[in-house]
Formats: C-alpha cells, sequence, structure tokens
C-alpha cells in the first residue's frame, strides 16, 4: 500500500490552478484548491447583468491559434460553445478612428505616407517570420520597432500605444513581448487576411466554472472566498498553509499568484541561502489595471478594438464586447470596456465607479461626439493589482523556474508564462505542465497514489 499523504494545495483559482488541479485529480492526487475571491477564474471571472446573462469583468477572447485552450475545452465535450468571428480593429489618432482590421485598411491609413504603410504592414509578416525569440531579447521594443518600420510608423503606431500602457516602464519592454503581439494577431486571420477572434459562449467564467466541476468531479476540492496568509512548516517538518480557517497542511504546495506575492507567502520556508531568489520574485514589476466598464441602450461604435493613440485620452483602449459577441446574448444591452493600465500610486486606482465615469465622460464625448451619457443603463469598475508583468530586455533571466529552491513548493504565474504573454491559453499549457512535474516529482503513476484530504 502507497504511504498516505497530505494533499497538493494550490492557491489559486484562475485557468492555471484549474487546469494544475484538472491534471493532478485526474492521476489520483488528491488536490485542493484555495482562491481568496467568492468564484473561480481569476482575471477571467465574471458578473451578472441584470438579466441574468455573465460576462467577464475584463475584456477577453482568444485567437484562432490558440491550441491548448480548445483542445481542453474539446476534451471537456464543449466545443459547440466556442464560436469564431470576424472584428473590427480600429486606432483613434488625430481626432478621428482609423480601421485597422486588413492589409487594405491599413493602405488607407493616411496618417502615414504610403511608402510606410507599407513597411507597418510588412510588420506583421516580418514577426511571423521570427523562429528564434532569443534573437531579440536583448534588444526593447522601441529598439526593434524602430529598426522594422522606421522612426515615422514608431512615433504615430507604436510609440503611443507603449506609452500608453507601460507608461514610465515602455521604453524598458523587451521587444519578444512586442513581436509575440505582432505574432499572433497575425496568425488570427481568416479570410481576406481579416482578423478572426474565438470566444466561449456564456464568457470565459463560465468555462472557469466547467473546468472546476470537472476536476472536482475527478476529485479535487476547490474552496472560494479562502484566504492564504503564510506558508510555514510544522516541527516534523510538514508544510502548513495557513488560512483564514487555520491551517491545512500538504504534501506539496502550487502558487499561482504573482511573484512578489509568493516571495511572501514562501519567506517563512525558505532556506537561510534563497534570500536572492526571493529578491528575485519580488523584483517583478507589476502595472495594475482599472477597468470601466459601461453598459449602454446602444452602440458607441462600429469597432470592437480601439487602440488609442492620443496621450490626452486616459484609457489605451476602449473595447465594444458587443461589436464581437452580439448585445442580443446580454439582453440587448451593448457592453463597453475601458482599459487603463497603472500604477497604484496613480489618481485613477482611487477612484470610485462614479468617479472614474465623471473623469471619462468628457473624453468619450470628445472621441464619440454623438454620445450622451443618457445612453449608460449602469456601469462598474473592476480593478486588478497585478494586471501585467512588466517584461523588460532580457526578461529570460528573471523568469523564475516553477520547481523553486524550496522542497515540495512551485510556482506556476503569468509572470512566468515567457516568451509568450499572459492569457487564459498559455495558463492552461502551464497548469497541465507544472501538473505533470509535481506527479513525477512523487513518482506517481495514474491513478495509483491516494492521500488524505483533511
Amino acid at each position: 500500500m502507497p504511504a498516505q499523504r497530505h494533499p497538493v494545495i494550490i492557491v489559486g483559482a484562475g485557468f492555471t490552478g484549474l487546469t494544475a488541479a484538472l491534471r493532478l485529480a485526474q492521476r489520483g492526487v488528491p488536490t485542493v484548491v484555495l482562491e481568496r475571491d467568492e468564484q473561480v477564474g481569476g482575471l477571467a471571472s465574471d458578473y451578472t447583468l441584470p438579466g441574468g446573462q455573465q460576462i467577464e469583468r475584463f475584456y477577453h477572447h482568444w485567437f484562432t491559434s490558440d491550441q491548448h485552450v480548445m483542445d481542453l475545452i474539446g476534451e471537456l465535450g464543449l466545443s459547440d460553445r466556442v464560436v469564431v468571428r470576424p472584428t473590427n480593429t480600429g486606432l483613434y489618432f488625430a481626432n478621428t478612428i482609423f480601421r485597422l482590421s486588413s492589409p487594405l485598411d491599413l493602405l488607407r491609413f493616411s496618417p502615414l505616407p504610403i511608402w510606410d504603410r507599407i513597411r507597418l504592414g510588412w510588420m506583421a509578416l516580418a514577426a511571423r517570420r521570427v523562429k528564434d525569440w532569443r534573437s531579440l531579447e536583448g534588444v526593447t521594443s522601441a529598439e526593434w520597432l524602430r529598426r522594422m518600420g522606421g522612426d515615422n510608423v514608431y512615433k504615430i503606431v507604436w510609440e503611443p500605444l507603449l506609452r500608453g500602457k507601460f507608461g514610465p516602464y515602455a521604453d524598458r519592454i523587451g521587444a519578444v513581448w512586442f513581436w509575440n503581439k505582432l505574432k499572433l494577431r497575425g496568425s488570427s486571420r481568416g479570410a481576406g487576411s481579416a482578423e478572426e477572434l474565438a470566444y466561449f459562449k456564456g464568457g470565459f467564467g463560465a468555462l472557469a466554472r466547467e473546468i472546476a466541476i470537472s476536476a472536482g468531479a475527478a476529485g479535487a476540492s476547490i474552496e472560494t472566498g479562502r484566504s492564504v496568509q503564510n506558508i510555514v512548516r510544522s516541527p516534523d517538518g510538514t508544510l502548513l498553509v495557513e488560512t483564514d480557517a487555520g491551517p491545512r497542511p500538504a504534501s506539496d504546495i502550487l502558487i499561482t499568484i504573482a511573484p512578489p506575492l509568493a516571495a511572501e507567502l514562501l519567506a517563512g520556508v525558505a532556506g537561510p541561502g534563497d534570500t536572492a531568489w526571493l529578491n528575485s520574485l519580488r523584483s517583478i514589476d507589476y502595472l495594475a489595471n482599472t477597468c470601466l466598464v459601461l453598459e449602454l441602450d446602444r452602440p458607441l461604435s462600429q469597432t470592437y478594438w480601439l487602440n488609442v493613440n492620443d496621450p490626452s485620452f486616459p484609457f489605451v483602449g476602449i473595447i465594444e464586447h458587443t461589436n464581437f459577441e452580439p448585445a442580443t446574448s446580454y439582453g440587448g444591452r451593448h457592453v463597453v470596456y475601458l482599459s487603463k493600465y497603472l500604477a497604484v500610486d496613480h489618481p485613477m486606482w482611487a477612484m470610485d465607479a462614479d468617479a472614474t465615469l465623471a473623469f471619462a465622460l468628457p473624453h468619450l464625448q470628445r472621441m464619440f461626439p454623438a454620445f450622451s451619457p443618457d445612453w449608460i443603463l449602469a456601469h462598474r469598475v473592476w480593478k486588478a493589482r497585478w494586471a501585467q508583468p512588466i517584461v523588460t530586455a532580457g526578461y529570460s533571466q528573471i523568469v523564475p523556474a516553477m520547481q523553486t529552491p524550496v522542497p515540495g513548493c512551485w510556482l506556476a504565474t503569468m509572470a512566468q508564462i515567457y516568451p509568450e504573454d499572459r492569457g487564459t491559453n498559455y495558463a492552461i499549457r502551464d497548469g497541465a505542465q507544472v501538473a505533470g512535474m509535481i506527479a513525477s516529482a512523487l513518482n506517481l503513476q495514474p491513478g495509483v497514489w491516494k492521500g488524505t484530504i483533511p
């Protein structure tokens, strides 16, 4: 008989934690997921509209090349809930909205001379030809984009987007990060090279719940509303996860929250030689996100994804979700996300929903002269402190390994997805990968080990 041991405990019920729980439970490993929020899904969690429909707190979609998530959806028997649709992408520049969804749209982009328009279109093709991301490792996005498209294309198109998203970090962002953005968008094309994106009917939160249900059916326990406060060792060496409901013994612990938070949890069980490693976790910077969600009685525009190249506009993007998933899915409400990445000392971070709306309204009315506040049926603000890791040039040198120096402790976070950027597709990939590593470390064969869940 195999020895009775404590379960694997996973901190965080985003897509990484849920996928890891599913894969471990399928191997017969008792697994407990502890989630601070009242629902699963992490940044993909949702809220309920007045008609009972659910929608993401923060905008989400997939690219058609996102195979890991599509494979899992197929395994769950839910492929019929995936829809793929063409989308309208635009850019707001010089008080004008320009459509930029197809190569022909690029040729019509009048702020650039014709030769620069051709170079702008060529950049997406060139990005797809880069086979080894390591060749870009020591280069910043600014350096690479200038080299690829010239100063004029950089100044008009790329620099405002970099500064709008990353603010004071803009000049440090690595070329690998931007290369992935160009590559992904270039690979998600349909007929006529128009962009196509995918969505899950019912929302990404619904998919997270489906994964949680399957993990539970396989034997995992998923607890929401459960705060993890610390990790310690008992006198006999057992790992203990201290929660708001008391300590929980674990054979292994997988942490899926941001590395700086993980460092604080692990400080009490790290060895005397692990100080530099803990400090490297703390050194990974993140931007927060504040997202104003408007529910309107009519469309704001005809564009799904509008990049904003105007430094006076307080949001880097306007995402009109119901120009992608129809308003009929939400009781006729038109849903618009206004996204702002920012440091937590930025004044907008402290604003509540009413203050954020009041701040945004004059800017919206400038961009959309026909818009009236009377269109607004409801407004909400969602905030995420750990929304976007700062991926600098040479970032591979600081990406933490999944297996930490602390015996029995593992780390799988959005900061480790590199060279790809964050996203549910890669969260699912990494959740499966780290589950396999944990199972291997436990010397497991599928279905042979049964521990105890206290």
